[in-house]
């Protein structure tokens, strides 16, 4: 793979079908990774993390040893490693996601690995299904886009990890969730968030603390382009008074600031406009917050 653009475009309406594809099979993946990680908070022990090839689980334990499981997006394959030398392989593109479902589990089986997932797809609306096995039709693969989404996250992976490294508090490492398909990070105050009635158990183990969060998301059925955005839990009054950089940058209705993808390629230097967005977005809802953001900043000693 040559890089000729590290920003590449990505409209959603050209890679849709891909789009559900890829994200239904990190469903399956993470889910498995959700039942046998050990819990940590804010469900740290779900998501994937960016690799030099592609998205991986990281070493997962189980019994005496390690699973590692892993999109490589360089040759289109999937792989499962166990930390006894054992390596199966199952390549991405050629079938339907029931079929992936179903190795993956053929494979695991014969890797002596027993688990039981909740085999469904989990808050994706536009997939009327109740089962994995029933994704017959959910079957499209194309490389070229995967490989443009996969340039993507590396560029903005890097982006990120740099804007973690200004923060001194508590965060989480930069993960893309499968949950909603975002890379995302997460700052903490330390201090807990007030309880609220009718929360969901995720909900509920996401927002115990105060929380600033920031993403990227290929976009969806309510925004369909690609963007970057900020949000602060509990949600703070006044911060949609607060100043956006770049320019393009906007306040949503629900106090969720947001930075749609394709402006920053207006931009001269796109990576800085990433960068006075997250910035930009922090200290605004940090202010609504009351955070002590001096306190919580990490100055560069390079």
């Amino acid at each position: 793979m040559k890089i000729s653009n590290p920003f590449p475009a990505l409209h959603l309406r050209e890679w849709d079908d891909t789009k559900h594809t890829i994200h239904l099979l990190l469903q399956i993946v993470g889910k498995i990774r959700l039942a046998l990680f050990p819990k940590k908070n804010h469900w740290w022990h779900v998501p994937f993390y960016l690799s030099v090839r592609g998205l991986t689980t990281g070493p997962i334990p189980y019994q005496h040893g390690l699973l590692e499981m892993h999109f490589d997006f360089i040759d289109h394959t999937f792989h499962m490693d166990t930390s006894l030398g054992d390596r199966t392989s199952i390549p991405l593109g050629g079938h339907s996601v029931a079929e992936f479902y179903e190795r993956v589990f053929a494979e695991l089986n014969a890797l002596h690995i027993d688990v039981k997932i909740i085999p469904k797809p989990f808050d994706i609306p536009t997939v009327d299904v109740t089962h994995f096995a029933e994704c017959h039709d959910f079957d499209a693969y194309n490389k070229q886009h995967i490989e443009t989404m996969w340039q993507i996250l590396v560029t903005l992976d890097g982006v990120f990890q740099e804007f973690r490294g200004h923060f001194s508090g508590k965060s989480t490492p930069v993960h893309l969730f499968w949950h909603h398909f975002d890379l995302a990070l997460t700052r903490f105050s330390g201090k807990p968030a007030p309880a609220r009635e009718g929360i969901s158990q995720i909900e509920r183990e996401a927002y115990s603390h105060e929380v600033i969060s920031f993403g990227f998301w290929f976009g969806d059925q309510n925004l369909t382009e690609p963007a970057f955005y900020a949000y602060g839990f509990p949600v703070p009054e006044g911060a949609k008074q607060e100043t956006l950089l770049p320019k393009p940058a906007f306040w949503d209705e629900n106090g969720t600031a947001t930075l749609k993808y394709h402006d920053i390629n207006e931009s001269d230097d796109p990576r800085r406009a990433i960068l006075d967005f997250l910035e930009s977005s922090y200290k605004g809802v940090a202010r609504h917050m009351d955070w002590d953001t001096d306190a919580f900043k990490l100055e560069d000693e390079s």
